[in-house]
């Protein structure tokens, strides 16, 4: 289209990368915790970090489930988020969205007795937690 092939592969990638973005944003707003949830989400933020530091480290747990915490860390560590922190309500919340999709994903893999196990937390927290996640509906 501008007559130059590389030109046209770069604003094809960079718009693909950006409609990608666009939806991925779009289907954190569509599944995000609403009101105390959200709140939740924040407070237990602390306990969160040092459940998947743990659960990363666990030697028993399934090798993929230990790949995906390993990223997750990866991502949380990043100063490079999905949604910018300078965004109302979804720039701080994106991290905790992506926790919860991940420990639903380990849940399924590993158990809830192994997040159990690792939860350094309270018992009202790992009920949040739970609530969180999804975890109390199935």
């Amino acid at each position: 289209m501008t007559g130059s092939v590389w030109w046209d592969v770069v604003v094809g990638v960079a718009t693909g990368l950006l409609l990608a973005w666009l939806a991925l944003v779009a289907v954190l707003v569509l599944v995000r915790p609403r009101g105390a949830l959200l709140r939740e989400a924040l407070r237990l933020l602390p306990d969160l970090l040092r459940l998947v530091r743990r659960l990363a480290a666990d030697r028993d747990l399934p090798r993929g489930v230990r790949v995906r915490v390993a990223l997750l860390l990866v991502y949380l560590a990043s100063p490079i988020d999905l949604v910018p922190d300078f965004i109302p309500v979804l720039g701080y919340a994106d991290d905790a969205i992506v926790v919860a999709a991940v420990l639903r994903g380990v849940v399924r893999r590993a158990g809830l007795d192994a997040v159990r196990g690792h939860w350094p937390g309270t018992d009202d927290g790992f009920a949040a937690l739970t609530r969180l996640t999804g975890l109390d509906r199935g």
